[in-house]
């Protein structure tokens, strides 16, 4: 049974529990996971987590909020690191072949974490009809704020159709949930799942794009 004394081994007890509860609910989903089992695999006492996380849901919470960081993250930096990348041969980094780029690269960020984080994705995805769910879904937000912002300007500069913007925002989320379905589930066969995306996002690409 671990002492009051080693419940504050970790340098930072909030980031070692969720730490520790995003690995098991990789490894068992949401309904494997409980505050008492976190603690024990943390290796404090049963009643330490519930000083940052009074109960079950507020951990769970914690997890969506970290999620949606780490999402906003990879998202962010494959833009940025694509937008850098394409700078150099292209007038603008939303031309018709820097912003296919930049999509493609959004939609591999997307679908690669979602891979990596199936019972996180999950767990994620249904936050959003919680109780009290505001803050997720401005956690939600600011993840996509920057592939948001791509389809804006790529709008503005007319490489993708603007009579109905919500839906195309609607077709790119669709179409990165079905990608992430498909090569998480072996059903794309031997094609590598960068093939799978640049292709679907072309082909995506290709009927928004104004006629």
């Amino acid at each position: 049974m671990p002492t009051g004394r080693n419940e504050y081994h970790h340098g930072n007890l909030r980031a070692a529990i969720l730490a520790e509860a995003q690995t098991m609910l990789s490894e068992s989903g949401a309904d494997g996971l409980s505050l008492r089992e976190v603690a024990r695999r943390t290796g404090v006492s049963h009643g330490a987590p519930r000083r940052h996380f009074p109960d079950r849901q507020a951990l769970l919470s914690a997890l969506v909020e970290q999620g949606y960081e780490q999402l906003g993250a990879r998202i962010e930096s494959a833009l940025t690191s694509t937008s850098t990348s394409t700078s150099t041969s292209t007038s603008t980094s939303t031309s018709t072949g820097g912003f296919t780029a930049r999509l493609t690269a959004f939609a591999c960020a997307y679908v690669d974490f979602a891979q990596r984080n199936e019972e996180l994705m999950i767990l994620m995805l249904s936050s959003k009809t919680w109780p009290d769910a505001g803050h997720l879904i401005a956690a939600n937000d600011r993840a996509f704020a920057p592939a948001v912002e791509l389809l804006r300007q790529a709008a503005g500069t007319g490489d993708i159709a603007t009579a109905d913007a919500d839906t195309v925002h609607m077709a790119v989320l669709a179409l990165l949930h079905g990608l992430a379905f498909v090569a998480g589930h072996g059903l794309a066969g031997t094609k590598p799942t960068s093939d799978l995306v640049a292709g679907a996002v072309r082909a995506l690409v290709e009927g928004i794009r104004p006629r």
